[in-house]
C-alpha cells in the first residue's frame, strides 16, 4: 500500500499556495463556491458534492440501496467496497467535468458524506440516510465507508465529511433554530461515537457542522464541540465545513450573535473553515471590528487547500486522474447494487408462504403505490439510474411469460387520489382488489418515499417537514390492505420506506402471509426484490432500527434523553427488534468459548445451517455490564459478522472485543470499565425475548470475568 500524503506535508504545501493569496482572496476561498484566482492559476472550486448511496445530483451514476438499507445487510467489507465504487465514478465524472471546465455544484471531490447521525426517534424524516439507531454499528459502517470513499493511494480517491455534528436528528422543521439539550452522558455515549471513530479510525477529511445548537451554543459556533472535541480531544486533521446556511442560523434563527459579522468571527475562531452558505464576505467587517484576525483566516484557508492538496488537484502524479469517463455506471457496479440490495431486505413474517413457487401460480397480482414507483427506489441524495427496474418491472422481468402479472396502482402514497383527481376518492381501489380475485398470490407494495420522509425543503408533506406523526401506513394505503386481506388470497406485503412502520394489527391477519422490509432498495432493486421472494436468494438483513408497535410510550420528539429510546434503553416490547430478521432456512449454535486476557476478550461460535436452503446469516456478539451503575439496561451490539452458509454448512466463527467494548460512561461523560461481570450473548439477533420467540434462537450465553481490569481510558 502507497503511503498516503500526510496531514503535515499537505499543510506545508497549502501554506505556501495560500501565502501568495490577498485577504480579499483568502475570504473568498472560505466560501463553498471558491472563485477562480487566475493569477496564481486556481480555478475555480465547488466543495458541495454528495455521495450517501452513489455519487448524487451529477447526472448518471450508480445507484445504490439507501444509507439505512446498507446498513440493514449488516456487512461493513460490502459497504467498504460500495464505497470505493462510488470514489471510483465520482473521479471518472470529475475527471471528465474538469476536462470540459465545468466546476459547477455537484461536481467536484470533497462528498459530503456518509450522515452518521443516530437515528434516535423513529419520526426522523432524515433517518433513512443514517446507519441506523446504534452507536456501535454507525461507527463501523460510517469507518468503512469513509475509508472506501477516501482510498489508500498517495493522494484521495475522494475526500468524505461525516455529518451532521453534532446531535442532530430532528425535528426537521424546527431544526434551524433547535437546542438539542444533552446530557453529557448521552452526548459521549450515544451522539459522539460514530464521529469519534470517523477522526480517530478512518481519518476522515472533513466534518460537517448541524444546524441545531448542543445545549444552547449553535454547532457552527460551538467552541467545545469544534475546538475542545474535535480538535483537542480527538486530533482532527481536516477541515469544518456548515451545513448549508446554517451560519445564517446563528444570529438569524438562534439569535445567539448580533449580525453576520459577529457570527463569522465566532465560526473561524472555534474551527470552522467554509462557509456553505453566503456571509463569508462579512469577514471583512469582523476583521475590522477585531472579532477574527488575519492569522486565523489563513489558517482557515491552509485547512482547505491542505484538502485539496491531498486530493492530488495540484499534482502531476496522481493515479486517479487516469480513471476514465467509462468506469462509471458499470455492469459490474450495477449488478454490485443488486448484490447490495438482495442482502438488505429484512424478512419479518413469513409463514411458509415465502419463496413463492412459480410453477405452482397461472397468476400473481402486484399492487400499491409504491409497486411501480422509481422515486421508491431512490431514497434521497440519488443520482440518475441509466436503466432501473421497479419492483413491477423486476417481476415481470423474472416472471417473463410463464405467470401473468395483474397489476394496480390501488392508492395513492399519502392522498385520496391514487391517479384521477377529477374521480371520487380511492378510484383505483376496486382495480387492485379485482386482480386480486383474478391472482393465486397478492404481493402488496406499500409504505413511503423520500416525497413525504426525507429532509426539510425537500418532501412535500410541508407540515410534517419531511418527519411523520407516526407509524402507521398514511393515506388510505391501510384501507387497501384491508381489502385485499379480505379476498381470501395470500397477501405479501412488502414495505418501501426508510424508517420503521407498523401496520395497526394487521400483521396477525390469517391472509397476511409474509411481511418484508425492502428500504428504499436503488435502481436495481426491483430485480433484487424478485429473486427473493422467487427463491434464487435467501432474504439475509437485519434491522438497523426498532420497529416499535406505536410512538405511545416514546419520550417526546424533542426530547434527547435516550431513557426509553432505543433497543439499548427501551423497556417495552418491540414490534421487531433491532438486530432482528428471518431467512429461509435454520440454523443451530453451538460451543461458544470466551477467553479473557485482561481487558480484552475472544469469543468463538459455530453457527450451523440446518434448513433447505442455502443462504446467508448474520451472527451478532452482544455484551451486558452486569454490575455498573452506569451500564445501559439492555445488552449492546459489540460484533456482527455476515457468512455464507450452503445446505448443512457450518462455520466457526472468532470475534475479539477491545477494551472500549466493555465501557460505561458515566454522568460526565468518562469512560471506564466500571465492572468485573460482563453476560456475553452470541446469537443470529439480540438476546431478548422477543427476538428469541420471533426466530426460534436461542442466543448462547455465558458470563464472562474480567477480573482486576478496572481501568480508565
Amino acid at each position: 500500500m502507497t503511503q498516503q500524503l500526510t496531514h503535515e506535508e499537505a499543510r506545508r504545501q497549502a501554506k505556501v499556495i495560500v501565502d501568495q493569496m490577498t485577504i480579499d482572496e483568502k475570504i473568498g476561498q472560505i466560501k463553498y463556491e471558491a472563485p477562480a484566482i487566475d493569477r496564481l492559476n486556481i480555478p475555480e472550486y465547488n466543495y458541495w458534492n454528495e455521495a450517501l448511496h452513489g455519487v448524487a445530483r451529477a447526472g448518471v451514476a450508480t445507484v445504490f440501496p439507501q444509507a439505512i438499507g446498507l446498513a440493514a445487510t449488516f456487512d461493513d467489507h460490502l459497504i467498504n467496497e460500495i464505497a470505493d465504487v462510488i470514489g471510483t465514478e465520482g473521479r471518472a465524472k470529475y475527471n471528465e467535468f474538469t476536462k470540459h471546465e465545468d466546476c459547477d455544484i455537484y461536481k467536484g471531490l470533497t462528498f459530503w458524506s456518509p450522515n452518521v447521525n443516530i437515528f434516535r426517534d423513529p419520526r426522523w424524516g432524515r433517518g433513512h440516510e443514517t446507519y441506523g439507531e446504534d452507536p456501535f454499528l454507525t461507527s463501523k459502517f460510517g469507518v468503512a465507508f469513509i475509508k472506501g470513499l477516501q482510498g489508500q493511494a498517495k493522494y484521495l480517491k475522494l475526500a468524505a465529511t461525516a455529518k451532521h455534528f453534532a446531535v442532530h436528528s430532528g425535528p426537521e422543521g424546527l431544526r434551524h433554530g433547535f437546542d438539542a439539550v444533552v446530557s453529557d452522558k448521552d452526548l459521549y455515549e450515544t451522539y459522539l461515537p460514530a464521529f469519534k471513530a470517523a477522526v480517530e479510525e478512518a481519518d476522515v477529511e472533513s466534518i460537517m457542522t448541524a444546524y441545531n445548537a448542543v445545549d444552547g451554543v449553535p454547532a457552527s459556533v460551538s467552541e467545545m464541540l469544534l475546538k475542545d472535541i474535535l480538535h483537542d480531544k480527538w486530533s482532527f486533521e481536516g477541515h469544518v465545513v456548515s451545513d448549508y446556511m446554517a451560519p445564517e442560523d446563528v444570529h438569524e434563527n438562534h439569535k445567539y450573535t448580533k449580525d453576520a459579522a459577529e457570527t463569522m468571527g465566532l465560526a473561524i475562531k472555534a474551527g470552522l473553515n467554509l462557509v456553505a452558505g453566503h456571509i463569508e464576505q462579512s469577514l471583512h467587517e469582523a476583521l475590522d471590528r477585531g472579532l477574527v484576525t488575519e492569522e486565523e483566516i489563513t489558517n482557515a484557508v491552509i485547512s482547505l487547500y491542505a484538502t485539496r492538496v491531498r486530493l492530488g488537484m495540484f499534482a502531476t502524479d496522481n493515479e486517479y486522474d487516469a480513471i476514465p469517463y467509462e468506469a462509471n455506471d458499470t455492469k459490474a457496479h450495477n449488478n454490485l447494487s443488486e448484490i447490495a440490495a438482495e442482502k438488505s431486505f429484512v424478512l419479518l413474517k413469513n409463514d411458509g408462504v415465502l419463496p413463492l413457487r412459480k410453477e405452482t401460480m397461472e397468476a400473481i397480482a402486484v399492487v400499491g403505490p409504491n409497486a411501480h414507483s422509481e422515486i421508491a427506489l431512490l431514497g434521497n441524495y440519488f443520482g440518475t439510474p441509466s436503466r432501473s427496474y421497479t419492483i413491477l418491472e423486476g417481476i415481470q422481468e423474472r416472471l417473463g411469460d410463464d405467470v401473468r402479472v395483474h397489476y394496480s396502482i390501488g392508492s395513492g402514497l399519502f392522498q385520496d387520489h391514487a391517479a384521477e383527481p377529477l374521480a371520487k376518492a380511492d378510484e383505483r381501489e376496486s382495480e387492485a382488489v379485482i386482480a386480486a380475485e383474478h391472482s393465486d398470490v397478492v404481493v402488496a407494495v406499500l409504505g413511503l418515499d423520500s416525497t413525504i420522509e426525507g429532509e426539510e425543503g425537500d418532501a412535500s408533506n410541508s407540515q410534517g417537514a419531511g418527519d411523520k406523526p407516526n407509524l402507521s401506513l398514511p393515506g388510505r394505503q391501510r384501507q387497501l390492505l384491508e381489502r385485499l386481506l379480505a379476498v381470501g388470497k395470500p397477501v405479501v406485503v412488502l414495505l418501501a420506506s426508510g424508517s420503521s412502520l407498523q401496520l395497526d394489527g394487521l400483521e396477525n391477519h390469517p391472509n397476511l402471509r409474509a411481511i418484508m422490509q425492502i428500504w428504499y432498495p436503488g435502481a436495481r432493486g426491483g430485480l433484487a426484490v424478485a429473486d427473493v421472494l422467487f427463491g434464487a436468494v435467501s432474504p439475509s438483513g437485519k434491522l438497523p432500527v426498532t420497529f416499535y408497535k406505536n410512538t405511545d410510550n416514546l419520550p417526546a420528539f424533542e426530547d434527547y434523553n435516550m431513557a426509553g429510546r432505543t433497543y439499548r434503553y427501551m423497556t417495552d416490547d418491540a414490534l421487531y427488534p433491532f438486530g432482528y430478521g428471518l431467512t429461509y432456512s435454520s440454523v443451530a449454535l453451538s460451543d461458544l468459548q470466551v477467553k479473557s486476557y485482561e481487558d480484552t476478550a475472544t469469543v468463538t461460535a459455530t453457527i450451523q445451517n440446518t434448513g433447505n436452503f442455502d443462504t446467508d446469516e448474520v451472527v451478532q456478539v452482544y455484551v451486558k455490564d452486569l454490575e455498573s451503575e452506569f451500564a445501559v439496561p439492555n445488552a449492546q451490539l459489540k460484533g456482527f459478522k455476515r457468512v455464507y452458509l450452503g445446505k448443512g454448512a457450518k462455520q466457526t466463527i472468532t470475534f475479539d472485543l477491545r477494551p472500549q467494548d466493555f465501557e460505561v460512561f458515566d454522568a460526565h461523560g468518562r469512560n471506564f470499565i466500571d465492572s468485573e461481570r460482563f453476560e456475553i450473548s452470541v446469537g443470529v439477533s439480540q438476546p431478548d425475548a422477543r427476538s428469541i420467540a420471533l426466530t426460534g434462537v436461542q442466543p448462547l450465553q455465558t458470563e464472562l470475568s474480567l477480573a482486576g481490569s478496572q481501568t480508565t481510558h
